[in-house]
């Protein structure tokens, strides 16, 4: 198995801009690029990768950068917890580590935002240490490989599948026998659609092909329904500028820049005495297109108004769209309203 993954991986990976075949991988890059690919596609990420690494080339450049700079380079990415949890790891880097990050898998797990995955990851793919790195892409590989009909969201089943392929990484080069389960998940043996058997290294020995059950594989448990939230997104513009405010730290979305909105859906007179409780006197409200967005457990349905104001209050911060696309980090979940050409889209 190994030998023939490695060869099929030397031949087949994607090129991608933070891989390196045939050798280690620079700490930095790749921790950089496994954090963006958490619950983000590649093509997704590439461009983000490229941006984050000329403005933050180091460990001592992200350690110093403030949120507002880090918030705008991861936006549109999502999960802004992992931009925190980056910086705060390399201010540990900074202090104990003279800006480096640490070279185990144990010390690695040590820093914020890095699991199980990650420090395998990083340890294995840059400092050639054989630990396994196993995401989602290796458990469907491995639950198809060896028929486990186990539910894989199930932590104890994780574990398991987790220390079962351990056993399997190979002392030479454990950083490209990693990738190269996590690419042959990512391709050929994808998720939601059937997997392309025919083109498989490992389908002589798999016996979920051997079965005929590959595609059934692997098993989850059912997800909870999302809880629905309703909002009413308004978005108030004095003299030019748009007045934005900061979530709490202890809220979904904490920290980042917002327009500011309320729960529930309100008809216009709620939407006055709103924006009277924020020290603005509006002149005139014009409604903008629903949206709605979906986090993990959430589901968020927004109305939203366009509410023109006599002038700025110190309520909330107030900045022109121009000045907002260049320097204001904005969530996906408001992109129906960015603001587009120096005005409010929609």
């Amino acid at each position: 198995m190994q030998e023939l993954l490695l060869q099929w991986y030397d031949r087949a990976a994607r090129d991608l801009p933070w891989r390196v075949k045939g050798g280690r991988g620079e700490p930095y890059r790749v921790w950089i690029s496994e954090v963006m690919l958490q619950q983000t596609r590649v093509e997704a990420v590439i461009p983000y990768y490229a941006r984050f690494l000329h403005a933050l080339p180091d460990i001592p450049a992200l350690a110093a950068v403030d949120t507002d700079t880090l918030y705008k380079l991861w936006e549109g990415l999502g999960y802004y917890s992992r931009a925190r949890n980056l910086r705060e790891a390399a201010c540990i880097c900074v202090s104990r580590y003279a800006g480096m990050l640490p070279d185990s898998r144990a010390a690695l797990l040590e820093l914020p935002g890095i699991g199980d995955y990650t420090a395998g990851a990083i340890a294995s793919i840059a400092y050639g240490e054989r630990v396994p790195a196993v995401d989602g892409n290796v458990l469907r590989v491995w639950a198809r490989y060896t028929t486990d009909a186990r539910d894989i969201l199930d932590a104890g089943v994780r574990r398991e599948m987790r220390d079962a392929v351990a056993e399997i990484v190979p002392q030479n080069r454990p950083g490209d026998f990693n990738q190269a389960m996590m690419e042959l998940g990512a391709t050929l043996c994808g998720p939601n659609t059937a997997p392309r058997c025919e083109e498989c290294p490992l389908r002589d020995s798999c016996r979920g092909y051997a079965d005929g059950i590959a595609a059934l594989l692997p098993t989850r448990a059912p997800k909870k329904p999302r809880r629905v939230e309703e909002l009413t997104v308004i978005l108030p513009y004095a003299q030019g500028r748009l007045g934005l405010r900061r979530r709490g730290e202890s809220m979904v979305l904490a920290g980042q820049w917002e327009y500011p909105n309320v729960p529930g859906t309100l008809d216009e007179a709620g939407i006055v005495e709103t924006l009277r409780t924020w020290e603005l006197n509006p002149t005139k409200l014009t409604p903008l297109p629903p949206a709605k967005h979906l986090f993990t457990h959430i589901e968020w349905r927004m109305t939203a108004w366009r509410a023109d104001v006599e002038k700025a209050s110190p309520a909330l911060t107030w900045a022109s769209p121009d000045e907002i696309a260049a320097s204001y980090a904005l969530p996906s979940a408001f992109k129906a309203w960015r603001p587009q050409g120096g005005t409010v889209s929609g």
